[in-house]
């Protein structure tokens, strides 16, 4: 039996070599679609029309493919293979249906009905599609009565808007009305082709915050999803009014106007994707002109002297969304190359601004950071050296240019310039930094009388020692210059940087505990002030983030992290700063927050490389003492206590270019540790941990979005997922659980995965469907073939949560698969657990699908002696496994019934169904039925009026 199983899971290894017959392919595509592997289905008939030199047979595999991706629920797709299979035979009436019940589905319900009522008329008594027709012509009808009544709304609406004698508050309620109407496509559509456009842009312009939001929100719900309405109204409005709207003074209608653009860059670009653009299905023009135009006024914002702080941190944020590619698999970078060239000097000019000296345009406390961001984006969005080289020159130049100049003032925008690239593409900044004179003047500033040239100069020494080389040059410079500052100076804005700048220098060694750049004892002083800042409430916020930066430096200490986490009025104030509108300090507390729970990556070194270091007399970190788990795990628990929780799910929803995709991959590695101990968990879901997880395995780094993922997977294995994710929610959680099945991630990781989606499998069919959909089957058979034995056994666990669904009992329909001899070999193994999960699934199979049990026989020898295995089994668990798939056997044909009352079975369900024991009244009446069955089959007789320990009739 072991050599079966080896020989199978070798088998498994093997690939098959295709035909390069398209015929072949499509028969081979059709006997996978019968079987139910629609997945493999697609791949033959995508192979055939690659190799297909036959129009009408190309026709029939893209008619073929449409049912795959129909069965898939992929409709859009189903539409397109339906429609290229009609080009070729316009007569061909099983592409026409599956392209009505594509369109359908799709809400085209025109254009379905000419497709359906084609068919009819072409097979009058077909009931198919009969039926699909009165299903559309009532659907037609009643939307053709939503209309009328939506419409009747609107207009009533309108009326009251456009009457400036009516009551306020009748004004303010129709408006708001709007707002709900135009989220619905009846509603959205009626109010376009009402000339509504015109109506909300007097809104707009009159000057009521109440109105002005009500048509933002409003043109939100026109655009959303439909490029032709998007271009039209970009173009009806002019990008020059509504960036006047998003560049006022009330913040609320700028980040309102932010969205606009948002839902308006999101039906432009996702329309570009598509060969058939809008809901309407019309063949629209290019919108590149009105993506440009834009990205054109966005830009010249940035420098209008009339764009409020607000304004200008919205039109950051939406070139830092909008202009990078989301992926670099994605070759085209035209639109980051465009920016650059056409206004990369207008962000510089603003990341240049001072607001106290220079004159420039009027700026938050979020958008130097914002501006880093940004820079940081276009860069690292450049593809080659040629482009990277021109990045820096242009920067270099604008930085030369200023430095140049004969004022004070003109050198200061210079360094401010080298500061904030040194936060966003620290290579560009590091080049600009070692430009003659520039450091020279960085240092000759920080001893300046004048508070705003120090504040400016300090902030880039603090930022220019990110890296341990320069770091070791500016201890030997600077560290005197920064302790006469923090010492000497009567300014607490000073005083504060360079405490951070000395946190900075001090921390320089990172984990390492025997790299240290300064005295003992130095970095616990240093955290005790930053402590003390941090809990000044007379201090403003800009100033007290300083103080987290440099806890976030410091925190590398272990003895730095105990002594925060105890200080609770320290924790609170932080967990404050994350709650405020000051979003510059995002980065710091979730980096101190990694810190403190030691959610950082640590590679640990070979023992034997580490005892050769040592005898080589080469450097070897040390871990701190008090780095061990258990102190870990005492830090957690003070921060759950100390409410960390509720200030990482405030950070998450905030709105901002400084929540970058690293701070992302901060909260979520903050999280995983959160959740790694399972008594822990309850809390963090009842404060809305759960919740927040879920845009992080979307909006993140690589390496943030598996941390989210697996932080999600510990909830889902030991909570109820209905009630951790409520709701619509519950199914967010299945694609990133599935995410964790790949090569890439830890055997960890694939078996959380595993466990959890087992339990979401157990759930509802929907959710297994959802999982399906997913393409998780795959991977989960995949992983039955494991070596490691609690990742098979999981695998196999959610492979009988998931054989539930008909769509999955089908694949063990395949005669050409050993999904089944897996199964059979499986329950024989030595692994209980194993054996419990394919004996279950086994079970359910041959319950709800009898015509397997005949191929059962056939799929190993020793199939009898593992059925009679499990019921001698000493585990309840797997006796009455084994009894339901023997009850199951003999109800499916009466020569299986026949071999197994021939065998020692026989004698064992005899014993069985005279067990008197309570908690096994479940097998011992399935054993009782098996005896019932084989007397009924005349295979055993009675003997003194009793058969087998029943009476006979």
């Amino acid at each position: 039996m072991r050599t079966e199983l080896s020989g199978l899971l070798c088998s498994t290894q093997t690939q098959s070599k295709m035909s390069q017959d398209p015929s072949a392919l499509r028969e081979e595509g059709n006997n996978l679609f019968k079987s139910g592997d629609v997945e493999g289905a697609i791949s033959c008939y995508t192979k055939a029309l690659k190799v297909s030199k036959c129009d009408s047979e190309s026709a029939v595999l893209y008619r073929n493919r449409s049912a795959c991706h129909l069965k898939l629920e992929d409709y859009t797709q189903a539409e397109a293979d339906a429609t290229k299979a009609l080009d070729t035979d316009q007569g061909d009436i099983k592409a026409r249906f599956r392209r009505a019940q594509a369109l359908h589905k799709l809400g085209h319900l025109d254009q379905a009905f000419l497709d359906a009522q084609k068919c009819a008329q072409l097979e009058p008594k077909n009931k198919a599609f009969q039926e699909l027709l009165r299903q559309l012509s009532a659907q037609i009808q009643q939307k053709a009565v939503q209309l009328s009544s939506t419409d009747s709304r609107v207009q009533q609406m309108f009326k009251l808007l456009s009457d400036n004698s009516a009551q306020a508050s009748d004004r303010e309620k129709a408006a708001q009305n709007l707002v709900v109407l135009s989220r619905e496509d009846a509603g959205a559509e009626q109010i376009f082709r009402n000339d509504g456009v015109k109506l909300l842009q007097r809104l707009l312009e009159s000057q009521q915050e109440d109105f002005v939001l009500s048509a933002l929100r409003t043109l939100v719900g026109l655009c959303t999803g439909h490029q032709s309405r998007t271009m039209a109204i970009v173009n009806e409005l002019g990008m020059d009014r509504l960036c006047g709207v998003m560049g006022s003074g009330a913040s609320t209608v700028s980040l309102s106007a932010c969205h606009l653009f948002q839902v308006m860059f999101e039906a432009l670009t996702e329309g570009m994707k598509k060969d058939v653009r809008g809901k309407d299905e019309a063949i629209l023009p290019e919108p590149s002109r009105e993506l440009r135009s834009m990205l054109r006024h966005l830009i010249d914002m940035l420098v209008a002297p009339n764009v409020s702080g607000p304004g200008r941190d919205s039109a950051i944020n939406l070139l830092v969304k909008q202009v990078p590619r989301k992926s670099q698999k994605h070759p085209d970078n035209s639109l980051t190359l465009w920016v650059i060239d056409n206004g990369l000097k207008k962000i510089l000019e603003v990341a240049g601004t001072v607001p106290e000296i220079t004159d420039g345009p009027p700026l938050t406390d979020n958008t130097l950071m914002s501006c880093s961001v940004l820079l940081s984006k276009l860069y690292d969005d450049l593809k080659s050296d040629k482009e990277r080289e021109n990045f820096n020159t242009l920067c270099e130049e604008y930085v030369q240019h200023h430095f140049r100049g004969p004022d004070l003032e003109s050198k200061l925008r210079a360094i401010q310039t080298v500061s904030v690239l040194l936060q966003g593409p620290s290579d560009v900044g590091n080049r600009t930094l070692e430009m003659s004179g520039i450091m020279d003047a960085v240092i000759s500033l920080c001893a300046s009388d004048n508070i705003t040239h120090q504040q400016v100069a300090v902030e880039t020494l603090i930022h220019a020692a990110g890296k341990a080389k320069r770091a070791s040059f500016i201890t030997a410079n600077g560290v005197t210059l920064l302790k006469d500052l923090y010492k000497k100076s009567e300014n607490d804005q000073i005083r504060v940087r360079a405490l951070v700048g000395l946190c900075k220098l001090g921390s320089a060694g990172g984990t390492d505990f025997s790299m240290k750049q300064f005295a003992e004892g130095s970095t616990l002083k240093l955290a005790k002030q930053c402590r003390k800042w941090l809990c000044n409430d007379s201090l403003p916020p800009n100033s007290r983030r300083w103080a987290i930066e440099g806890l976030a430096y410091l925190t590398f200490d272990a003895d730095v992290k105990e002594d925060l986490v105890d200080d609770k009025n320290a924790l609170q104030a932080m967990f404050q700063l994350a709650k405020s509108e000051d979003k510059t300090v995002l980065f710091a507390i979730g980096s101190t927050l990694v810190n403190c729970t030691n959610s950082y990556d640590v590679e640990k070194p070979d023992p034997q490389l580490v005892e050769l270091a040592k005898y080589a007399k080469q450097h070897v970190p040390e871990e701190h003492p008090k780095d061990a788990q258990s102190f870990v795990e005492k830090r957690v628990v003070k921060l759950l206590e100390a409410g960390v929780v509720s200030a990482l799910v405030c950070m998450v929803k905030q709105e901002s270019p400084a929540l970058t995709e690293t701070c992302r991959e901060c909260i979520a590695r903050v999280f995983l540790a959160l959740v790694d101990r399972q008594e822990d968990r309850g809390m963090v879901v009842a404060q809305g941990g759960g919740k927040a997880l879920l845009p992080l395995v979307s909006e993140s780094t690589d390496v943030g979005k598996i941390k989210a993922a697996q932080a999600l997977a510990k909830i889902t294995i030991t909570s109820n997922p209905e009630i951790a994710f409520p709701g619509e929610r519950v199914y967010e959680v299945v694609r990133p659980l599935v995410s964790l099945l790949a090569l890439d991630c830890s055997l960890l990781q694939n078996f959380e995965a595993l466990m959890a989606l087992t339990n979401l499998a157990g759930i509802s069919d929907r959710l297994r469907q959802k999982i399906i959909k997913e393409k998780a089957v795959p991977k989960v058979e995949g992983y039955m073939f494991e070596e490691h034995d609690l990742v098979r056994a999981a695998a196999t666990e959610c492979m009988c949560n998931l054989i539930l669904s008909p769509e999955v009992q089908k694949l063990y329909l395949a005669t050409d698969s050993d999904r089944l001899k897996l199964l059979v070999l499986y329950s024989g193994e030595d692994d209980e657990r194993l054996r419990k999960a394919a004996a279950g699934t086994l079970a359910v199979l041959t319950g709800e699908m009898p015509e397997v049990c005949a191929r059962i026989p056939s799929t190993t020898s020793h199939w009898l002696e593992i059925l009679q295995a499990l019921l001698l089994s000493e585990s309840q668990d797997l006796r009455h496994r084994g009894v339901v798939i023997t009850l199951n056997l003999m109800q499916a044909e009466r020569s299986l019934a026949e071999k197994l009352m021939e065998s020692e079975a026989l004698e064992i369900l005899t014993v069985l169904a005279k067990a008197a024991d309570a908690s096994q009244a479940s097998a011992t009446r399935a054993a009782q039925r098996c005896l019932d069955l084989a007397l009924e089959y005349g295979l055993i007789r009675s003997n003194d009026g009793e058969a087998n320990g029943k009476s006979a009739p």
